[in-house]
């Protein structure tokens, strides 16, 4: 018998209480099947059992509030030297240990008290839906906002109180630990990004030689790198004041200074400046003599330190702070005060 001899079997479209279609067609194999009939959960049908999913749910929540206060709780209270033996892991930090813990069962609560609240509790009907166009018509709009609003009353959300009042506490409490380890970003900068060691008496200290400056130990078309007195490198925080008081030197003719205060500051052409570029913190460490152009080797920035250390080139936003100096008795070149700004790059009070 010939494949033309077998009749053809068209089977109707059959379409479910959900508006799927069923097309039972034995020479479309991809045909849609429909969905399955939708099988009711005991939460669904006995009020006691839905009681009994909503506490445990509301558990999960407060197990995540009670595990974030320990966590902060743990934060400020174990040592960070502290050390605990865990088997078989041995020796652990107690403090590591602690914030692992409780910030593990913290998340983990809320992610397994809205699993289950959704698994149990939410609605769990499956609804077929044709593909439309990308833009709705207003009575599409209008369908959504509909299916949103009976979303939220088959979520419950408004009628279990108990549970949406212990997830918003979880939900609210959370974040605290985040806000809580800010703390380990370091101090508060405060007043510390205005002001650097220099002030008024501060001899300048070669940097090479460790040896104050006179006048004449600064050459014409020479750079020169200082400190303030007293600052040594074996001090604790050599560093951090460094990065902030670097200062570089240079003499200029008098007659080739363009800008009026920048003579004023100076003492026989020597200008000092912050050595810190104002583009993103880096050491300035090239000179030119012809053009007394400064370079910072990152990225580029050019400042001219005879026109006030104003930006000429690159992605400074200002010149360099200018030091104001002079002489003491003694001949020794001293600082008349700080820098007139703060140092380094901008920062959200420059605006």
């Amino acid at each position: 018998m010939s494949s033309q001899d077998i009749p053809e079997k068209n089977l109707p479209a059959e379409q479910d209480a959900h508006g799927a279609v069923s097309v039972a067609d034995d020479k479309d194999p991809f045909a849609d099947p429909g969905l399955p009939p939708h099988e009711h959960r005991i939460q669904d049908i006995d009020e006691r059992a839905a009681k009994r999913s909503e506490r445990a749910v509301a558990m999960l929540f407060v197990v995540s509030m009670l595990a974030t206060v320990a966590f902060i709780a743990a934060y400020v209270a174990i040592p960070v030297d502290k050390s605990v033996y865990i088997f078989p892991i041995g020796h652990v930090s107690a403090l590591n240990f602690a914030l692992g813990m409780t910030l593990g069962i913290s998340l983990f609560c809320i992610g397994a008290g809205a699993v289950h609240w959704a698994r149990t509790l939410m609605s769990d009907v499956e609804v077929a839906e044709d593909r439309h166009a990308v833009q709705s018509p207003p009575e599409v709009k209008a369908k959504v906002l509909a299916d949103f609003a009976e979303g939220a009353k088959e979520s419950a959300l408004g009628r279990r109180k108990l549970i949406r009042n212990t997830m918003f506490g979880a939900l609210a409490l959370f974040p605290l630990s985040g806000v809580v380890l800010l703390r380990d970003l370091g101090p508060l900068p405060g007043t510390s990004l205005r002001h650097t060691l220099w002030s008024k008496g501060k001899l300048l200290v070669n940097m090479n030689t460790n040896e104050p400056l006179r006048p004449s130990d600064v050459a014409v078309g020479s750079l020169t790198f200082a400190k303030p007195e007293g600052l040594e490198e074996h001090d604790h925080d050599f560093q951090k004041e460094i990065a902030k008081a670097a200062l570089m030197i240079v003499r200029i003719q008098p007659d080739n200074i363009k800008d009026k205060r920048e003579l004023e500051w100076s003492h026989e052409g020597i200008v000092a400046y912050s050595k810190i570029c104002t583009h993103v913190g880096c050491p300035i460490s090239l000179y030119e003599q012809q053009t007394h152009h400064a370079l910072c080797p990152c990225h580029q920035s050019t400042f001219d330190l005879s026109d006030g250390a104003r930006v000429i080139f690159g992605p400074a936003g200002h010149a360099l702070p200018q030091l104001r100096i002079g002489v003491n008795d003694e001949g020794y070149l001293e600082a008349l005060g700080d820098f007139d700004e703060p140092v380094g790059p901008a920062f959200w009070e420059r605006g």
